[in-house]
């Protein structure tokens, strides 16, 4: 029988809610370069800090926001019901037909709404019982030890925000075995311009880091901003998930399973056959019966 250890001891360093169960064996030194952040920190190309404050707050006195009155659930024209129900869930899962979501604004520290106001979820952190563990094919994966009700929040997918450059130079630095890590979400408001944000958790990252790609995954990410313009990477539950079933999302970014990946680097036809050989995609060992039988290209990408 597996050992499990508090992964906190090597990794999260006590700044999670909950503390992160490890199935297995691990060194310190297996872990030597990685440092632990629940949030998003900037990294090269990033122009705000994730950190800061830049988002004004609501001037709602109640216990808890309404819609009617909120100016954080009113932004950018979110449905006519709350963000959340009473049980923290996401109601909102995003257009069926394509598998987008939509972005979502939660109230945010200049608020006049009290800490426990409904619209705050995410910015609460981590509150599940979860466990990383060894996979067979896949290296290291995550499962649930707890029920997970749909909608509910899992985690976020944090890392370091960088530019689209240093994310280009990053991932065109990685050798055919390197795992990419990296996140680039475009959000897309009518005829305005896309807003882009790369997150990587490969050096700095969270527990998200973790999670498998599925061609048939049970999360699905929101882009959720609560203090900053930078968006958090939220994963929500897409279905009812039981205990001990593993945690998965689409790299591509849809939950649909809709093609939705976007190619961050461009090869010339001259140059595809170069010194460091023709890019390959990596086999995807999800096991689901629409698997696709490759991991996506490149970046994944998230359309609103």
């Amino acid at each position: 029988m597996s050992i499990i250890k508090t992964f906190d001891q090597y990794l999260c360093k006590g700044l999670e809610n909950v503390p992160v169960l490890r199935e297995g064996n691990v060194s310190k030194e297996e872990y030597s370069a990685f440092q632990y952040s629940p949030e998003n920190i900037q990294g090269p190309g990033c122009d705000i800090d994730p950190s800061e404050v830049t988002l004004p707050g609501c001037s709602c006195h109640a216990h808890s926001c309404l819609r009617e009155s909120c100016s954080c659930l009113q932004t950018y024209g979110q449905t006519c019901r709350q963000t959340y129900d009473s049980h923290g869930r996401l109601q909102d899962q995003g257009d069926t037909e394509t598998g987008y979501c939509r972005p979502v604004f939660e109230c945010n520290a200049l608020c006049g709404c009290s800490e426990a106001c409904c619209n705050r979820v995410v910015q609460r952190g981590l509150g599940l019982k979860l466990c990383v563990y060894p996979t067979e094919d896949r290296g290291w994966g995550m499962r649930a030890l707890e029920p997970i009700p749909c909608g509910t929040f899992v985690c976020e997918y944090a890392g370091e925000v960088i530019g689209f450059e240093e994310a280009r130079r990053r991932q065109l630095a990685q050798g055919l075995e390197d795992n990419n890590y990296i996140i680039a979400v475009r959000e897309y408001a009518g005829q305005g311009p896309v807003s882009e944000t790369f997150v990587d958790p490969t050096v700095v990252g969270n527990v998200g880091r973790f999670l498998n790609h599925s061609c048939q995954p049970n999360l699905f990410m929101v882009p959720v901003r609560v203090h900053s313009l930078v968006p958090r990477l939220a994963l929500f539950a897409g279905r009812d998930i039981t205990p001990q079933e593993e945690l998965t999302f689409d790299y591509s970014g849809g939950y649909s399973n809709t093609p939705s990946v976007e190619k961050l680097v461009q090869s010339d036809p001259g140059t595809e056959a170069s010194e460091t050989g023709t890019r390959q995609r990596k086999p995807c060992h999800c096991g689901a019966q629409n698997c696709s039988q490759f991991l996506p290209l490149d970046l994944s990408v998230l359309n609103n």
